[in-house]
């Protein structure tokens, strides 16, 4: 089974979802006042109560969660062999470029030789699975 266009604008959404906010949580979750309770059941409650309270940890992480949604939903209609590698890998280029618009260190030419190299290795699978398509299309 090979991936559509459209599969695979899903997948690249996903990880701009799952990556993009990963900056956005790590900042937000490092602002968040620290609580302190007798008994981990309440320390537990007022955690969760402290960041379910806080938009700017909420909003990352719905968003974050509609991307698990909607790579569920793909899954059921995309090769995983192309899903896992195209979703995961291009989070991590989300997670660079969003960190770097918020200013944080992304490791220089090494950060940017590892983006080039994952996005070789992503342009391999999708070229693999098309022409998988249009070979199979070509024998029917």
């Amino acid at each position: 089974m090979a991936a559509t266009l459209g599969q695979v604008l899903a997948l690249v959404l996903v990880a701009a979802l799952w990556g993009g906010t990963q900056p956005l949580l790590k900042r937000a979750s490092s602002r968040l006042q620290q609580v302190h309770e007798g008994t981990w059941i309440r320390q537990l409650l007022q955690e969760m109560k402290t960041l379910f309270l806080n938009i700017e940890y909420l909003m990352p992480f719905f968003l974050n969660q509609c991307g698990s949604l909607l790579y569920y939903l793909t899954l059921a209609s995309t090769d995983l062999t192309l899903a896992v590698p195209i979703s995961n890998s291009l989070a991590i280029i989300f997670t660079l470029i969003v960190g770097k618009v918020l200013g944080e260190d992304i490791g220089g030419k090494r950060a940017f030789a590892g983006m080039v190299l994952t996005m070789a290795g992503i342009t391999l699978c999708i070229t693999s699975s098309v022409s998988k398509t249009q070979g199979q299309s070509s024998t029917l």
